[in-house]
């Protein structure tokens, strides 16, 4: 076995899970990515990238519009072909095909079949982690969130959250990949990251 680390972390949740902040924890790891003398940039990607529009907030990977699928589906094999061709490295993902998913069922009843993505995922090491809450959770999540968020109005309705948040734990159960479902209902970052750590070690997720 290599003494390399190289994890390869998906993390879904709905909105308000605090993905972003445990990715950039678990990216800072010495759990994870070994101990560093000095910062620097290992890959943390998203799928939240609005990166098919030129304006904040547009669209992307997960709520293009169904003239953009094809250009969804090109920029998820590229993404997988690039992971091929860097397998022994880091990799931790906030927010990817799950999300997709949820998103493209609930907006526009189009459902997408990802086993493919899955098959190509699974060999390089790749394990998924679900972030959830309890539904009266939610509404001091916000009330944090909005201290800082430059689009508050993302955030006015929770009902879609929970309604997601149940979605995406089925297609969750769904997926061929190892996974862990991790519980963020009392907002301890600290306490999830040491969480997901303990479990790519007991299962060997942190090499390939």
């Amino acid at each position: 076995m290599s003494s390399k680390l190289c994890p390869k972390i998906i993390l879904e949740g709905t909105r308000l899970t605090f993905k972003t902040e445990i990715a950039f924890a678990l990216n800072e790891h010495p759990r994870i990515v070994g101990p560093r003398r000095y910062r620097y940039h290992s890959p943390l990607i998203s799928a939240e990238w609005c990166a098919f529009t030129n304006f904040p907030w547009g669209r992307g990977l997960i709520n293009f519009e169904p003239q953009e699928e094809a250009l969804a589906m090109e920029t998820y094999h590229t993404w997988a072909r690039l992971f091929e061709l860097q397998q022994y490295y880091s990799w931790i993902i906030d927010r990817f095909h799950i999300s997709t998913r949820a998103y493209q069922w609930m907006t526009y009843q189009r459902d997408y079949d990802f086993r493919w993505l899955e098959q190509r995922l699974a060999p390089l090491g790749f394990r998924l982690v679900f972030l959830n809450r309890s539904a009266e959770s939610f509404a001091a999540a916000r009330l944090e969130r909005l201290k800082v968020s430059g689009n508050p109005h993302q955030y006015d309705d929770l009902n879609r959250f929970m309604d997601e948040q149940k979605l995406m734990r089925r297609l969750v159960g769904e997926s061929a990949l190892q996974r862990l479902e991790v519980d963020i209902s009392n907002n301890d970052i600290s306490q999830a990251v040491e969480t997901i750590a303990d479990w790519l070690e007991q299962t060997g997720g942190l090499y390939i």
